[in-house]
């Protein structure tokens, strides 16, 4: 009597546990979701743990679908992250709904998280910069390293890099014309002028280069990096200037040569060509490539860029990098806002722009075995964010479709080598 209701025990446990692990969980990403930021976080950090997951191109908002471990549930409802346990067979119709030919969809098997490096500088505070604010918030985990750590080649220990709102040009921002009184710009003079005496160079503008272009042979060689801001612009200024001093003497102490703007190499850089550099240090302005910022040309209200529609099972890398529960995104400005439409070179796929306005805003390519993403402008939901503004609350803006799209990237490396090759 004792075996066989220890054996019908057996038997009912097995059951249990055969049904739970037929179970699967999907993470919606279209307007049902309570929090799609901390969203990205759980499905991170379930791949970090060792499992894998789908992302569902164009379903639902770009929906996840993964094992229903009792450890993701859990985490879910302790992060307000609406998610939905089905079945199997349930989880196999989704799949062939979204496999089928005749619809604009496609399975991404997520695999492993990538290692995420943030380039920034020491003395940075969280909020200083969108992607350590909202990579904090959704609890993804990352290192910062700076120009030290590049230039030891610590690079190859990481499959994503973000790179800070730094200017590569070495001219401090071009902070110079309204704050170079200010303490706070003192202070990074300072910081970074001895930092390049410390690394051995002479100028910071020579050691800004040479970390260039070791993040420039880390893509080459399979890395992926995304930037936003200054990051962008300036990264391609200092690849085109590689061996012209472009900086001005009031800032550096000598003479720039002349005639840069005839001598760019456009041939070194990866996004932009044919641009100019704005050589006066008391403008904030590096270059033509960002347009003119005009806060009385368009109210905020009516500023927004569209993200184009790519095909899920053709172009995946596009999708996956546009994924979202809108098309139209609310815009904002920094020091480099967004990029014109003429100076990005043709080999670079345009991602999102301000339909009418000939101005890009989200951009992706290709170099070597590795991609690059520049997004422009500096905060998402802080619409002109000025020098001492307040820190964003990221739990006011849950549902942010603009910092989707930075999270977006983090999931890029995670996804199958050959969707991503396609």
């Amino acid at each position: 009597m004792m075996k066989k209701l220890f054996a019908a025990l057996f038997i009912s446990l097995l059951s249990i546990c055969t049904l739970h692990a037929q179970e699967r969980v999907i993470i919606p990403m279209d307007a049902s979701q309570t929090d799609h930021l901390k969203a990205y976080g759980v499905i991170f950090n379930h791949l970090l743990e060792g499992e894998t997951g789908q992302w569902l191109l164009n379903y639902r908002g770009g929906s996840f679908m993964t094992s229903a471990s009792a450890d993701i549930v859990r985490k879910s409802n302790v992060r307000n992250v609406t998610i939905e346990v089905i079945s199997e067979a349930e989880a196999n119709q989704i799949v062939d709904e979204v496999e089928q030919p005749n619809v604009n969809t496609a399975v991404i098997n997520l695999q492993e998280a990538p290692k995420i490096a943030v380039y920034t500088p020491p003395r940075t505070m969280p909020w200083d910069d969108a992607v350590t604010l909202v990579l904090d918030y959704a609890e993804v985990p990352y290192d910062t390293i700076y120009d030290e750590e590049v230039l030891n080649g610590e690079l190859e220990n990481y499959d994503w890099l973000h790179l800070h709102h730094e200017d590569f040009t070495g001219q401090f921002g071009k902070f110079y014309g309204m704050y170079r009184n200010a303490p706070w710009y003192i202070s990074q003079v300072n910081e970074l002028e001895e930092l390049a005496e410390n690394l051995g160079y002479s100028k910071v503008s020579e050691l800004k280069l040479d970390v260039v272009l070791e993040m420039k042979n880390y893509i080459g060689n399979g890395g992926f990096m995304f930037a936003m801001c200054s990051g962008t612009n300036t990264f391609d200024i200092a690849l085109a200037a590689e061996g012209l001093d472009i900086v001005p003497m009031e800032i550096d102490g000598d003479p720039m040569d002349s005639n840069v703007n005839e001598r760019l190499n456009y041939s070194n850089t990866l996004a932009f060509e044919n641009f100019s550099l704005v050589t006066d240090p008391t403008i904030y302005q590096h270059d033509d490539i960002d347009v003119e910022v005009d806060l009385n040309r368009i109210s905020e209200s009516l500023d927004y860029f569209t993200l184009f529609e790519f095909s899920a099972k053709w172009d995946p890398v596009p999708t996956m990098l546009t994924q979202n529960h809108v098309s139209s995104i609310p815009g904002f400005y920094g020091q480099t806002t967004a990029f014109q439409a003429d100076k990005v070179k043709s080999s670079v796929v345009v991602l999102g722009e301000s339909s009418g306005r000939d101005q890009v805003k989200y951009l992706y390519g290709n170099y070597g075995e590795g991609t690059f993403t520049f997004y422009a402008g500096h905060d998402p939901e802080d619409y002109t964010h000025r020098v001492g503004d307040p820190p964003t609350d990221l739990s006011l803006h849950t549902n942010s479709p603009g910092y989707r799209l930075i999270l977006n990237n983090i999931l890029f490396p995670a996804a199958e080598k050959e969707k991503r090759e396609t």
